[in-house]
């Protein structure tokens, strides 16, 4: 069913995160000093009011002239991505003032990056598919440089900018290539013309490994991976954790509707493509992260053999394999954000504090946030029963029941591989002393909130994951 082209209900979420977003950029200049205290909250408020819109149930449709579809597939991307930036602006709260970045465009940039990964999630139309990701790149440009004062975080920004646009150049001529051979910018109007055999498979076959180029940057998949060290280890921790878990979902709900709804019907073996993509995403992943001694470059690499864990599911093709993508993420979106915000309490001002060693003793002096550290890293590490297991289970046998068994085999000795660096976090914390007596940290109001729903999140999907395997599982029935 198609509706008028103007549908309101479709972009709700979005409207609300705008409308929020330029509330904040307003409250600096009519509130001053005191929009500082109002700036997180007004956020806040912001992500509630469109959680509430996008959590409503709607009937399936497309909307915008086939252009945007609102969907369970899209509505569980837009509560995931709206769950992420919750937490983010919740572990920003107290670094923001710390490092004198509680601006209103601070939280602006975070909400306006959230409403891009929003429109890449629904989006059935290439050239909208490229609005969402442009939008948050931007975003994600400014956010990553927003430490002003720091070096390291100039030249985050830039590095990220100059390989950003590079990327975008492979996506947007790899977009112009598939337009070009089959007449269509959306993913319906493209599946039907591959299924019926028209187009220039040879110009098609081009525009997708483009197109699969530059979504591989975004996602930071191996070799398209470079920038994503460098640039989560400059960043401000908050937006690194952001980084780290949204745009990764948003990139990945772009491959599943690119290649399980359009060109799926090509006479290419594209899981062929995606499993390589995936083996080599693992394992440079963890092996680069064995010998890592900074925890947030630790935990850089650490997302890029996540992404790889991600695409065992993509290469599985299967309802399965997609379900479980769609899991995993919800469950890294805790896990992940979570822990980034126990290592922004650690580094402290100035994030001078975030290798490995700084967290020597940390059990003995705040033993309460040790014991939720460990959880969730035992859960990235998956060991059960957290909800890391559990996600990682799922996805590896999707792709047993594919019959993927060399994918399933690499898999797990790169799962073995990441418990060893996972694990030294529990050696610096109970096993060795510190060489300085470390004080006892105090954690805001909105981090122990944060880090509470994370540890609720990591529990409760791990002991009873069935009713968002489920929700995962209905989301796919849009396909």
């Amino acid at each position: 069913m198609v509706l008028p082209i103007v549908d309101f209900g479709a972009v709700a979420p979005e409207l609300a995160l705008t409308v929020f977003a330029c509330l904040l950029l307003f409250a600096g200049v009519f509130l001053k000093e005191n929009g500082r205290a109002v700036n997180p909250w007004l956020a806040l408020a912001g992500v509630l009011v469109a959680s509430a819109y996008a959590a409503c149930p709607a009937e399936p449709h497309v909307s915008f002239s086939g252009m945007y579809a609102a969907d369970r597939f899209t509505q569980f991307f837009k509560l995931m991505f709206l769950l992420g930036t919750g937490l983010t602006i919740l572990i920003s709260a107290k670094y923001s003032d710390d490092e004198r970045i509680n601006h209103g465009e601070y939280y602006a940039l975070l909400l306006f990056a959230t409403v891009g990964m929003m429109i890449m999630a629904a989006g059935s139309d290439m050239i909208v598919i490229f609005l969402g990701l442009e939008l948050l790149s931007i975003s994600l440009y400014a956010l990553a440089g927003y430490t002003r004062m720091r070096a390291e975080s100039n030249e985050a920004a830039l590095k990220y900018f100059l390989l950003g646009g590079f990327a975008a150049g492979f996506l947007l001529y790899g977009m112009a290539l598939i337009y070009g051979s089959t007449g269509h910018t959306g993913l319906f109007g493209i599946a039907k013309a591959v299924s019926h055999g028209s187009p220039n498979y040879t110009l098609l076959t081009i525009g997708s490994i483009l197109l699969l180029v530059g979504l591989g940057f975004k996602v930071a998949a191996v070799p398209f991976h470079q920038w994503t060290p460098d640039v989560y280890q400059g960043s401000p921790v908050p937006v690194t954790a952001f980084m780290s878990a949204g745009p990764k979902a948003a990139v990945l709900a772009v491959m599943i509707r690119v290649f399980e709804q359009s060109v799926a019907f090509m006479n290419v073996d594209w899981t062929a493509w995606i499993t390589v993509l995936a083996v080599m995403t693992m394992t440079v992943g963890n092996i680069a992260a064995l010998v890592q001694t900074d925890a947030k470059r630790m935990l850089a690499f650490s997302s890029i053999s996540h992404a790889g864990y991600a695409m065992v599911g993509l290469a599985a093709a299967n309802k399965g394999g997609i379900s479980a993508v769609l899991l995993y993420m919800l469950v890294y979106t805790f896990m992940n954000i979570g822990a980034f915000g126990i290592l922004a309490l650690v580094a402290r001002k100035g994030e001078q504090r975030t290798r490995m060693a700084d967290f020597t003793g940390f059990a003995y002096t705040n033993p309460g946030l040790a014991v939720v550290m460990t959880i969730l890293v035992f859960s990235l590490a998956g060991i059960p029963p957290m909800a890391g297991f559990i996600a990682k289970f799922y996805i590896f046998m999707s792709a047993v029941e594919a019959g993927q068994y060399f994918l399933v085999f690499a898999a797990v000795v790169n799962s073995a591989i990441g418990i060893y660096y996972y694990l030294r976090f529990t050696v610096y914390m109970y096993m060795k002393d510190p060489a300085e007596q470390l004080p006892p940290l105090k954690a805001s109001v909105g981090l122990l909130l944060a880090l509470v729903i994370s540890l609720y999140g990591v529990l409760r999907l791990g002991v009873a994951p069935g009713p968002y395997l489920e929700m995962a599982a209905k989301a796919l029935l849009s396909f």
